[in-house]
C-alpha cells in the first residue's frame, strides 16, 4: 500500500540511529496543502489521497485524533513528528517480534513460525506472498526500513492488528470462513464500525433473499409435496396459476424479518462460546473458531426457529389460507399448540454441523489451492475467485446436509397435508426412501443450487456498496 514512500522520503539513518528531522519535514510539507504550518483533518485526507494512499475515513481520523495532543483540531509539526516517532516505536516492537533470529530481516519461515504461536496456520508460499507486498528490493526478505515505510501511515498498533490487516488486504485465510461470524476489534467497536458492517450485511441478505425468493419457494414446494412430476417450469407455472406472480414471494417477508434477530444472536453467542473455549488472553485457533461458529449458529437457529416454521407454512399455504405472519402464527398455536413451532428442529440442528464443517473445510481448501498454485504477483485472490470458492464450498455443504433439510421441511409442513401421517425424523426418512427412493431425499435440490451463485453475487455487490454508503473503513 505504501510503496510510494520508498522513492519519496529522503535517505534515512541506520536502524539503530535517530531519524533525521528532514524526513519528517518532507512528509509534513506534503500534507500541509496550504503551507500554513498546520494540518487539519481535511488536509490530511487530501494529502494522503494525493500521495496515493487513501486509508479510509476511520483510519485517517484515528491518526489525526491520536496525533492532535492539544485537541485544537490541527496537527502542527511537533505533534506530527511525535506521532510518527511513537508509531515507529510500536512498529519496531512488532518487527522484532517477527524477527526470530535477530538478523535484522524478516523471512517467510519467521512469519509462518510467528503466526503458528498465535494459533494461525499458513503455508510458506502464503507467507512469501505477504513478504512480496512489503519487499522493496526483491530479496524476499524485509528489513526494518522496508517494514517502517510500509506501515508508516497505517494506524495498526501491534502484531495482532498487523495480522488482521494482512487478512483483509491480501486475502490470506487465517481461520475465518463464510459460515463463521467475523470478529470486531476494540477500535471497530468504539468507532461504530461493527453496527455499520452488520447493517450492511443485513441489507445485503434481505436483497439477496428477496431476489432469489421464487427459487426458494419452489424448493420448499418440491420438498414438501415430493412429486416426481413437479419440475422447475411446472412448479413455477402451478404457483403462478394458483396465486399469481406475487405468490412467488410468499413467505419471503418472514425470511427477511428473521435476518436481524438471527444475526444479533449469532454474534452474541459466538463471543460467549469463544470465551468458554479459550482461557483468558489465549488466542483462538481454527478448531475453536469453527466450534464456536457452529454452536453460535445452532443457538441462533434455536432462537428464530419458529420463524422458519412460519416461512415454510406460508410458502406451502394456498392463496387466502393465511392473511399474514401473525394470522399464520395464531392459527398454528390454536390448532397445534406451541410445540408445532419446533417441528423439524432435531434434523435442522443435526444439519448445522456437517454443513458448517464441510463449507469451512472446502472453502479453506479451494482458497489455499488457488493461493499456492495460481497467485503470482498478488496475494489477493480477487472477487471472482472468492465468490467461486464460497459458492462451491456452500454447494458441497448443502449436498451433505440436504436430506436433513428436506426432512426438516416435511416435518414443518406435514400437518398441512391432508391424510398425511404425522411422523418423526426416522419415520420420515424411512417413508421417503421406501416411496421415492434415495433421489427423494434430494427433491428440490436443483432450484436450491440455482439460487447459490446469484444469491452470493447479489449479496456481495450489495454488501460492498452498503459499506461504502455507510462509511465502513476498507481495510
Amino acid at each position: 500500500m505504501l510503496r510510494w514512500l520508498r522513492g519519496f522520503v529522503l535517505p534515512t539513518a541506520a536502524c539503530q540511529g535517530a531519524e533525521p528531522p528532514t524526513r519528517y519535514e518532507t512528509l509534513f510539507q506534503a500534507l500541509d496543502r496550504n503551507g500554513d504550518g498546520v494540518v487539519d483533518i481535511r488536509e490530511l485526507q487530501e494529502g494522503l489521497q494525493s500521495l496515493g494512499i487513501p486509508l479510509g475515513r476511520d483510519a485517517e481520523e484515528k491518526i489525526f485524533t491520536t496525533g492532535d495532543i492539544n485537541k485544537d483540531g490541527k496537527l502542527d509539526f511537533e505533534e506530527f513528528m511525535k506521532y510518527l516517532k511513537d508509531h515507529e516505536k510500536k512498529m519496531k516492537l512488532a518487527f522484532k517480534s517477527l524477527d526470530k533470529n535477530n538478523d535484522g530481516k524478516i523471512e517467510a519461515s519467521e512469519i509462518v513460525q510467528s503466526l503458528q504461536t498465535l494459533g494461525l496456520t499458513i503455508s510458506e508460499q502464503q507467507a512469501e506472498l505477504i513478504l512480496q507486498s512489503i519487499d522493496a528490493d526483491g530479496t524476499m526478505t524485509v528489513d526494518w526500513n522496508e517494514w517502517r515505510d510500509y506501515f508508516l501511515f497505517n494506524p495498526v498498533t501491534d502484531i495482532e492488528e498487523i495480522i488482521r490487516f494482512w487478512k483483509h488486504s491480501t486475502g490470506i485465510d487465517i481461520g475465518d470462513s463464510l459460515t463463521i461470524p467475523d470478529e470486531f476489534t476494540e477500535e471497530e467497536r468504539k468507532s461504530g464500525q461493527w453496527w455499520r458492517q452488520l447493517l450492511a450485511g443485513g441489507i445485503a441478505g434481505a436483497v439477496s433473499r428477496t431476489s432469489t425468493a421464487p427459487l426458494d419457494r419452489l424448493k420448499v414446494m418440491m420438498q414438501v409435496h415430493g412429486s416426481k412430476s413437479m419440475n422447475i417450469f411446472g412448479g413455477f407455472r402451478q404457483m403462478i396459476k394458483e396465486g399469481g406472480v406475487r405468490s412467488l414471494w410468499r413467505g419471503n417477508g418472514t425470511n427477511v424479518l428473521k435476518i436481524a434477530p438471527e444475526t444479533a444472536v449469532k454474534f452474541w453467542a459466538y463471543e460467549q462460546y469463544k470465551k468458554l473455549l479459550t482461557e483468558e488472553g489465549q488466542k483462538i485457533g481454527t478448531f475453536e473458531r469453527f466450534i464456536s461458529g457452529s454452536m453460535a449458529g445452532a443457538t441462533a437457529q434455536t432462537f428464530i426457529y419458529p420463524m422458519e416454521v412460519l416461512k415454510t407454512r406460508l410458502a406451502v399455504g394456498k392463496t387466502g389460507q393465511y392473511s399474514g405472519i401473525y394470522d399464520c402464527a395464531k392459527k398454528i398455536l390454536k390448532h397445534e399448540g406451541f410445540g408445532a413451532f419446533y417441528k423439524g428442529y432435531v434434523p435442522n440442528l443435526l444439519g448445522i454441523i456437517p454443513y458448517a464443517g464441510i463449507d469451512l473445510a472446502v472453502y479453506e481448501l479451494l482458497k489455499s489451492h488457488w493461493l499456492d498454485n495460481f497467485a503470482k504477483d498478488s496475494a489477493n485472490p480477487g472477487v471472482l475467485v472468492l465468490l467461486g470458492c464460497g459458492a462451491l464450498s456452500s454447494t458441497c455443504g448443502q449436498l451433505a446436509s440436504y436430506p436433513l433439510a428436506l426432512v426438516r421441511t416435511r416435518m414443518q409442513a406435514q400437518a398441512m397435508l391432508e391424510g398425511a401421517p404425522q411422523l418423526n425424523m426416522v419415520g420420515l426418512f424411512r417413508r421417503i426412501i421406501s416411496k421415492e427412493g434415495l433421489p427423494g431425499l434430494y427433491r428440490g435440490i436443483t432450484p436450491n443450487f440455482m439460487k447459490v451463485l446469484p444469491a452470493v453475487g447479489i449479496s456481495y455487490v450489495v454488501y460492498e456498496n452498503m459499506k461504502q454508503t455507510l462509511g465502513v473503513t476498507q481495510k
